[in-house]
């Protein structure tokens, strides 16, 4: 492969690859191929500089983002000796892998069981009625994204009550310690877990960390901007002796702060390490200038943080279109008026609040126009897909109340039939893979009986376990696809692998679901004052920042054309408003608009 490695890269990209000592900060704007330049990176260290690539690690946020870095990867080395690849992992995954092999030290099995939201909303509910709290009055999913939040800033459950503010915080710091002993005594974590007791491991047991230490040489951490704390800190201890660390992000698209993701980690990267070399990837490989200028004009309001100045190489380009609808009928009809102009597959219409696409798909079924809504009801989260998964934790780890609760509801016959099939495979042979362990349940339980199959939508429900099966098929180990199913269900970043994207389909999601993707044309709607930016961001400049963010994402999605529209007049909330049009377009140059629309 030689120096060859480099030809397909700019100017700015190989400079980038090339620092491969030490701290450095690659902040890559949208579309810039920052992704592509961490993988040749890692390609650059082991081909040129010789580093082993047992030696790299390179961490992202989805499963889909490492699986195309190692597959990149691949296609670098194919046509030489090297025989094993970088770990490529999601933070939770790899932290998933450390507390595997070293959670003993911190009292951890190494057969935990990873829950996931719904499993971690009911180990709340069982938190809540020891203590005899009324569910009516504080909702187990907000208890839980509170703790989660904890953990996320590596709060311990003991010690949360010192900082908690207020009635409802009081009372979840309160709940947080008994939940915590619900896990210990089920033998599982949740999903924040993973990297709270990580860093945890990493900061008490030394040898730990430096054993990761010396196996881990060289970090390499994408999409920067959206770490929080924990995640933080996690790479900051592992880069602690060696410093060679190099983290890609673009402040401009940290639109994540509800989950706890901190653009300022990007500011104290450059106050932790004072010899950092910093890289600006402004070239983008997406989208028109006019949409680049269009993003840059919104975005540059912000001070908070460092701004990249995009340019392409695609020069001019189409108008924005603006359009002023009487109401969110005429909005969602002249949706359905331009849909025609265009092939559908290549279109997306992005919204603020998924309450939003309720009048867009009515418009469409009336017009016969095929979409697909990112953000429905996921796969891991469907009832059918969630029972057959408890009845398999329950074969690994029979003491686990969540899933004994829910396996009960399902039916106590049914139970009792699981149990006694545990039974004879724990004195039988205990090598069957994963896929003949759900045979065996389900044709043990006769869970399918449940379903007719003449009816449509218990024919989905069995395809819905056909569809487990294919999965269960590529693990041979059950532990091994539990913790799987468990990461993918609850990937950082909002639901958009390459299934949602379905040909012959417009696609349909909210602006935070549109991170990553792109489109040759997009229509942004409902773009009001107190719509969009949100009326809860209007009084805090930190939080109108964050729209502008999302605004600036939102525009950068769009690769030849972008549409924007805006209602007089919308029922929204059963409330009939009355509104002016947001500053996301009347701060937009004239030059750069379609006057046909003003």
């Amino acid at each position: 492969m030689g120096k060859n490695i480099l030809n397909n890269l700019n100017s700015d990209q190989i400079k980038a690859v090339k620092a491969t000592e030490g701290p450095n900060l690659i902040l890559a704007g949208a579309g810039s191929g920052k992704t592509r330049v961490l993988t040749y990176k890692a390609a650059y260290l082991v081909d040129i500089n010789q580093i082993l690539p047992e030696n790299i690690l390179m961490v992202t946020f989805t499963n889909k983002a490492a699986g195309e870095m190692l597959e990149r990867l691949k296609s670098f080395f194919q046509n030489s000796n090297i025989s094993t690849l970088p770990l490529a992992a999601t933070f939770h995954s790899f932290c998933a892998r450390i507390l595997r092999r070293e959670g003993k030290y911190i009292g951890l099995s190494p057969n935990f069981i990873i829950y996931d939201d719904l499993d971690t909303k009911e180990a709340v509910r069982q938190a809540m009625d020891k203590l005899g709290i009324n569910r009516k009055n504080f909702s187990p999913g907000a208890i839980a994204s509170t703790i989660a939040q904890a953990k996320n800033e590596l709060i311990p459950h003991l010690e949360y009550a010192q900082i908690a503010r207020g009635y409802f915080q009081e009372t979840a710091a309160y709940i947080y310690p008994v939940y915590q002993n619900i896990l210990l005594e089920n033998k599982a974590v949740d999903f924040e877990d993973l990297i709270y007791l990580t860093v945890k491991l990493f900061s008490d047991f030394h040898e730990v960390l430096n054993k990761y230490q010396n196996i881990f040489r060289y970090i390499l951490i994408d999409e920067y901007q959206d770490t929080n704390y924990a995640q933080y800190m996690l790479s900051k201890l592992l880069a602690k002796r060696d410093r060679n660390i190099t983290v890609v992000g673009d402040a401009s698209q940290s639109i994540y702060n509800f989950r706890g993701a901190d653009y300022r980690n990007i500011l104290k990267f450059k106050e932790d390490y004072s010899d950092v070399k910093i890289f600006h990837l402004e070239k983008n490989y997406r989208s028109t200038q006019i949409i680049l200028d269009a993003a840059h004009t919104i975005i540059a309001k912000n001070q908070s943080h460092p701004i990249l100045k995009l340019w392409t190489e695609k020069k001019g380009g189409e108008k924005i279109t603006v359009y002023e609808a009487a109401n969110e009928h005429d909005e969602a009809n002249f949706i359905i008026e331009n849909l025609v102009n265009y092939n559908i597959a290549e279109v997306a219409i992005l919204y603020r609040t998924n309450a939003q696409s309720r009048i867009i798909e009515e418009a469409l079924l009336h017009a016969g126009i095929p979409y697909i809504l990112v953000g429905g009801i996921r796969f891991y989260e469907r009832k059918e897909i969630k029972d057959v998964i408890c009845y398999l934790r329950l074969i690994v780890n029979p003491k686990d109340s969540i899933s004994l609760k829910r396996a009960q509801k399902i039916g106590k016959k049914r139970f009792e039939k699981l149990m006694e099939f545990r039974d004879k495979i724990i004195v039988g042979d205990t090598q069957l893979s994963t896929l003949q362990i759900m045979d065996g349940i389900i044709e043990t339980t006769k869970y399918v009986e449940l379903y007719n199959k003449e009816n449509p939508e218990d024919l989905m429900k069995i395809e819905n376990i056909k569809e487990l099966r294919s999965v269960a098929a590529e693990f041979s180990d059950l532990n091994q696809f539990l913790e799987n199913v468990s990461l993918i269900e609850r990937e950082y970043t909002p639901d958009h692998p390459a299934e949602y994207i379905d040909d012959g389909k417009v696609t349909l999601m909210t602006m935070h679901a549109a991170k990553g993707l792109e489109f040759k044309v997009v229509f942004m709607v409902g773009i009001e004052e107190g719509l969009f930016p949100h009326s809860m961001s209007l009084v805090d400049p930190l939080e109108l920042e964050e729209e502008r963010r999302l605004c600036y994402v939102g525009y950068t999605r769009a690769r030849e054309k972008l549409i924007l529209s805006y209602a007089r007049r919308r029922l929204y909330f059963g409330q009939r408003t009355a509104n002016t049009v947001s500053r996301f377009i009347s701060e937009l140059p004239e030059e750069l608009v379609d006057s046909n629309y003003l």
